[in-house]
């Protein structure tokens, strides 16, 4: 008797103790998940750890190392720190505003380059030896890092004075790769002086907003620029008879209440689907937009990029549409010329302009090639043409690109017609007063050479009138700079 009592209470025991057993091994497995989870977000996101301003290893890391330069492709300094003798440091950009917002500034908080790359610029990745060797010399500080962007020095100052005094953006890329050759927004300031004029940066009005980045900050209306993504919606749903397109444009198309003008109201008269886009006639492409079906539209509008965020390293909005399958006729005539709800940076419609110079493939634009330690040991390099996604077939772009050869070829582009290399773009004149609908923005965006494209170009002039007159010699400075050998390394 007293034995199987025994034998019970020993099964009740092992009863109780296995589910708590059990209970335990679970409570392990997750803790040990939880760690390893934290570790790798650490280690996945210790830039953006480091970088934050609650972060006291910032200012740790600061004492012990000088913030490292920042160069050019070619190795001209764009960001340097230079110490007195006094040991007083002071942070000195040696072209002053022409790099103004790319590179950025590094007192008041941080902005462009200096703030993307901040995790290895105030770090010292020279090695031990070296840091006691300094150290038994007298040195109060180690050398940071170094980071080599890819802007190009002669063409940023090319598409600075181009733009000159003007409201703007301009974004110029390798379309091979997605490199980002030059980026100038306008106004500017000069970031060697930024302690002093920190106020009146902050009280700009809104209209000069001198610290926004417009290249890909800016959300602007496309105007005619973006028949580009019209065009292409068109030919994907009409394969094999877009050619067939005909209209006779008035000067204007009408549709219930609303009514779409051509620019100035000029009459292009009877115009197939080639014509209407080399004229950017807006009545024609709202007669377009009419015959498309909406659900891909949309469709192709979010392949396209708009409402999605943008996969760069640095401060950028998405760009924005709001055509869907249950979309007003209103919305999509407006949308179809470029007006309307739909607004982009010029970042993102250089990345559309390069995608159609890639044959369809959208690559990501960057900023940064590599970082290195003060003694030459790499610690980064970015891999270049980084794939996004394929946008839109060969045959697609390649018919795009016919197009937009014809814009410049006796069309809105036609400045471009007389230089020495075949060009592709559109211009687009972008309203923006929505109440008088007199003034609008210039723009162009293209690439050249058309036949074997190198490098793609989007300016715009904010208020300026129309793109031909005023984005597109803008943008023929700038492939004449680049194509005619001006520029080094071109």
């Amino acid at each position: 008797m007293r034995k199987r009592d025994e034998q019970t209470k020993g099964g009740r025991q092992r009863r109780v103790f296995t589910p708590i057993r059990v209970t335990q091994g679970i409570f392990a497995v997750l803790f040990a998940a939880m760690i390893v989870y934290l570790c790798l977000y650490a280690y996945n996101n210790r830039q953006t750890m480091m970088s934050n301003s609650y972060n006291s290893r910032q200012k740790i890391l600061l004492e012990q190392n000088a913030r490292g330069s920042i160069f050019a492709r070619d190795g001209e300094v764009l960001a340097e720190t230079v110490t007195d003798e006094n040991g007083q440091e002071t942070r000195n950009y040696p072209y002053a505003n022409t790099f103004a917002h790319v590179v950025g500034y590094a007192s008041k908080g941080k902005s462009g380059i200096e703030a993307q790359e901040n995790y290895w610029l105030i770090r010292s990745d020279i090695a031990l030896s070296e840091k006691a060797r300094l150290a038994d010399a007298g040195a109060k500080k180690n050398p940071g890092n170094s980071v080599t962007t890819t802007l190009c020095v002669p063409l940023q100052e090319v598409a600075c004075k181009a733009l000159a005094a003007y409201r703007g953006a301009i974004i110029v890329t390798d379309v091979k790769t997605g490199e980002i050759l030059a980026m100038v927004s306008k106004p500017d300031y000069d970031p060697n002086e930024i302690d002093r004029i920190w106020d009146s940066l902050l009280n700009s009005s809104k209209e000069d907003a001198r610290l926004l980045n417009r290249v890909s900050q800016g959300l602007y209306p496309p105007g005619s620029t973006f028949k580009i993504v019209t065009a292409l919606e068109y030919i994907r749903e009409n394969p094999t008879d877009f050619r067939n397109y005909h209209f006779n444009c008035s000067g204007s198309y009408r549709r219930g209440e609303e009514v779409i003008h051509c620019f100035h109201g000029e009459s292009h008269g009877s115009l197939d689907f080639y014509k209407a886009f080399q004229k950017s006639c807006n009545s024609a492409f709202a007669d377009i937009g009419m015959t498309l079906d909406r659900e891909r539209f949309a469709a192709t509008l979010k392949e396209l990029g708009l409402g999605k965020e943008v996969p760069v390293d640095f401060v950028c909005n998405a760009s924005r549409s709001d055509i869907t399958a249950s979309s007003p006729d209103d919305a999509v005539m407006q949308t179809a010329i470029g007006q309307g709800a739909t607004a982009v940076t010029p970042l993102e419609l250089n990345m559309i302009t390069q995608a159609v110079a890639n044959g369809g493939v959208m690559l990501t634009p960057y900023l940064i090639k590599s970082v290195d330690s003060a003694d030459g040991k790499n610690l980064y390099k970015e891999a270049p043409a980084k794939e996004i996604a394929r946008v839109m077939s060969e045959d697609e772009a390649a018919i795009l690109t016919e197009m937009m050869t014809l814009v410049v070829n006796g069309g809105t582009a036609k400045r471009l017609q007389e230089a020495g290399y075949q060009a592709a773009g559109k211009t687009g004149s972008a309203e923006y007063d929505s109440q008088q609908k007199t003034e609008s923005h210039a723009w162009f965006t293209g690439f050249a050479p058309a036949e074997d494209p190198q490098i793609a170009v989007t300016v715009i002039v904010e208020q300026a009138g129309g793109g031909g007159e005023y984005a597109v010699p803008m943008a023929k400075r700038i492939f004449d700079a680049w194509l005619d050998g001006g520029v080094p390394g071109s």
